[in-house]
């Protein structure tokens, strides 16, 4: 779970050779999300359910975040961590705003449908356990490809929670279930907004203390130079 910062180099390393792979992954999981997305927009909608609209706006998040880091796949690790600080930017309001939601469903007192919600939940689940399989291997990488696969993972999670709340509106007879479940859903994804810029902050600190010690040496071999031609003569 947690980030090794100084691990980071062999597992980047190694992804480089497999980048054509991690392309095909992004690329496959892109695709994936987006569907799901439209899926459960309409499925949340008529359901009338919290859980599932959260679930649907977090793949609809996924599907953003799969582009933008194939658009930075091969860039430098500078724009890689950026990306993912921008990313992590996304997360953090996708849970603000189903948190913000939750409040106002509760408010309204609304009641949603459990089946729908147990048969889309099941849907979902499936859709993102063969994108994690996937991107299983690439988990301990940058901060942009960790992101990644966090995001994979809690919506993974959210899934199975969705079916929780699908089970407990059934048999409750209460919205109760669906507004919990949305919650901890916007819980998740704040908590991983947050290993993701923790993490991607190191790495652009990181680079901006080589880039300073390089640029260091490099004034100071000049002075040197400097120095030794002043002797010389």
């Amino acid at each position: 779970m947690s980030a090794h910062c100084c691990e980071h180099d062999t597992p980047a390393a190694d992804t480089i050779v497999n980048l054509p792979r991690y392309k095909r992954v992004l690329v496959f999981a892109l695709i994936v999300n987006a569907a799901m997305a439209g899926v459960e927009i309409y499925a949340g909608g008529r359901a009338d359910s919290l859980a599932l609209l959260a679930d649907a706006v977090d793949f609809a998040a996924d599907a953003f975040n799969y582009g933008v880091s194939l658009a930075v796949l091969t860039a430098a690790l500078l724009w890689r961590s950026r990306a993912a600080l921008f990313k992590a930017a996304c997360m953090a309001l996708f849970g603000v705003f189903i948190l913000g939601k939750t409040l106002w469903n509760l408010w309204l007192g609304s009641m949603p449908d459990a089946p729908t919600m147990g048969l889309v939940g099941v849907l979902a689940l499936a859709a993102n356990l063969a994108v994690a399989a996937l991107l299983y291997a690439f988990r301990e990488g940058d901060a942009n490809m960790r992101s990644v696969w966090l995001c994979t993972r809690n919506d993974a999670i959210g899934n199975v929670a969705v079916m929780v709340a699908a089970a407990g509106v059934f048999g409750t007879g209460s919205a109760w279930p669906d507004l919990a479940v949305a919650s901890v859903m916007a819980s998740l994804a704040l908590r991983g907004a947050w290993q993701v810029a923790v993490q991607a902050r190191a790495e652009l600190q990181a680079e901006r203390l080589t880039g300073g010690a390089t640029a260091c040496e490099a004034e100071a071999g000049h002075a040197h130079h400097a120095h030794g031609s002043h002797h010389h003569h």
